[in-house]
């Protein structure tokens, strides 16, 4: 990740999770703005969701559509990632379709040039 950073701190995620999130199927987005140049992306995987392997499982494939997406994010946001049951069998452009239109209602991309 080029622009970003993992978000690891307990007092951020509480912060970000009081604000108001953007939710469908298969992921819930919480976003605010930070005072810096980058991105800090944090992924919350329940308990629910399955064993160890199935959480990092679906951790990992969050985490690389944040990757392969990083350009189209407008820099200096916080972003949490809470992933629902419905990751676990999803296809991988199912999850990033999901992201990117959470993305898109939090209004944090980049707009498109035509």
């Amino acid at each position: 990740m080029k622009f970003s950073s993992a978000l690891k701190l307990n007092h951020i995620f509480r912060r970000l999770y009081a604000t108001s999130g953007f939710a469908n199927s298969h992921l819930v987005l919480y976003a605010k703005k930070n005072r810096t140049e980058c991105n800090r992306v944090g992924i919350t995987v329940g308990k629910k969701l399955g064993h160890a392997v199935v959480r990092n499982r679906v951790r990992r494939r969050l985490r690389e559509v944040y990757r392969l997406n990083e350009s189209k994010f407008a820099p200096g946001w916080d972003l949490v990632v809470v992933a629902r049951s419905r990751c676990i069998r999803a296809r991988f452009c199912e999850l990033e379709n999901a992201y990117l239109s959470l993305a898109e209602k939090a209004g944090i991309l980049i707009p498109e040039e035509l």
